[in-house]
């Protein structure tokens, strides 16, 4: 596809690396498919992504060089980014009424306990096909 090729890659962009098998030139090893790193260098037809590989007990971060086919932009800071958009138009909205706002996040609460009745729910026994 043609914009796999018109989206702009910069230093410090957050990418996922995703082999794609219709392009074999520039194609990162098995061991990198499904990873998410960091762009640090930018060429005509290829980015540079530090990406993390585990090796026996430690972690090390590896450079790899990727043709921009294997590579996409990923979306693991959206819902951070959308968060601290509306966190700042909640402070703004702060500022005029001088309410006071919470931006902090909260765990949900367990689920109240209830009361299966069998009374018109009989258990059903699950076999294998026949």
């Amino acid at each position: 596809h043609l914009s796999t090729y018109l989206k702009n890659y910069k230093i410090g962009d957050i990418v996922d690396v995703k082999g794609c098998g219709a392009f074999q030139k520039g194609m990162p090893h098995k061991s990198y498919h499904g990873k998410t790193g960091r762009v640090f260098n930018v060429s005509k037809q290829a980015v540079g992504v530090v990406v993390n590989k585990r090796v026996k007990g430690k972690i090390l971060p590896k450079r790899i060089s990727v043709r921009i086919e294997h590579v996409k932009h990923s979306k693991c800071r959206k819902d951070f980014l959308d968060r601290v958009h509306a966190n700042e138009v909640k402070k703004k909205e702060q500022k005029t009424t001088g309410k006071t706002v919470v931006c902090k996040r909260f765990p949900c609460e367990p689920r109240p306990a209830h009361v299966v009745s069998t009374k018109e729910n009989e258990p059903q026994t699950i076999g294998p096909a026949p």
